[in-house]
């Protein structure tokens, strides 16, 4: 594509996100800083703002940006995703389940959000939400298995007869 220019608004948003993709945090957020309004990117600017603060551990800060993303594309997974990590480590766990609640009505069947919900209704105590959700994400991709065993949000339950049914189940090697 020699000879095509890129809109300098879509150049910065890809420079932004090369950065988060090679693990470069700092980067991309100084990109997305240094401009203060985005306005026909706003989604785009308010996702990676909140993904490369949330990849710095500001959890809070990063909440501002993805909520905005949030409302702007309601049914954006790695948006709910990224709501729900940094709910949950703000101490938000009510928050965390509902931020992937919602985006569920439009995908049903995705994977990702069983897992996390499954995690989080762990943490909430509530052991039979947790076992449903992670049954259907076992269900939906059955990899997902291989993540359980050092998976601390699941400590809580862990020992309960029905969870280890789950999590073991047809694993290679056990008698």
């Amino acid at each position: 594509m020699a000879g095509v220019k890129l809109d300098p608004t879509i150049r910065r948003l890809r420079e932004a996100e090369g950065f988060l993709e090679l693990g470069m945090p700092s980067h991309a957020l100084a990109i997305l800083q240094a401009r203060p309004d985005w306005a026909t990117m706003q989604f785009e600017a308010s996702y990676l703002t909140g993904e490369a603060l949330r990849e710095l551990g500001r959890h809070r800060e990063a909440l501002d940006f993805l909520e905005t993303a949030a409302r702007l594309r309601p049914e954006n997974l790695m948006v709910a995703v990224a709501l729900g990590w940094c709910y949950k480590r703000t101490h938000r766990l009510a928050q965390a389940i509902d931020a992937l609640t919602r985006p569920r009505r439009s995908n049903p069947t995705e994977p990702l959000l069983s897992y996390n919900l499954a995690c989080y209704w762990s943490l909430a105590g509530n052991l039979d939400r947790c076992l449903q959700e992670l049954a259907l994400a076992l269900q939906q991709q059955p990899a997902l298995r291989a993540l359980i065993a050092d998976e601390s949000d699941f400590d809580q339950v862990r020992d309960h007869p029905a969870f280890r049914r789950l999590a073991d189940e047809d694993r290679p090697g056990d008698p």
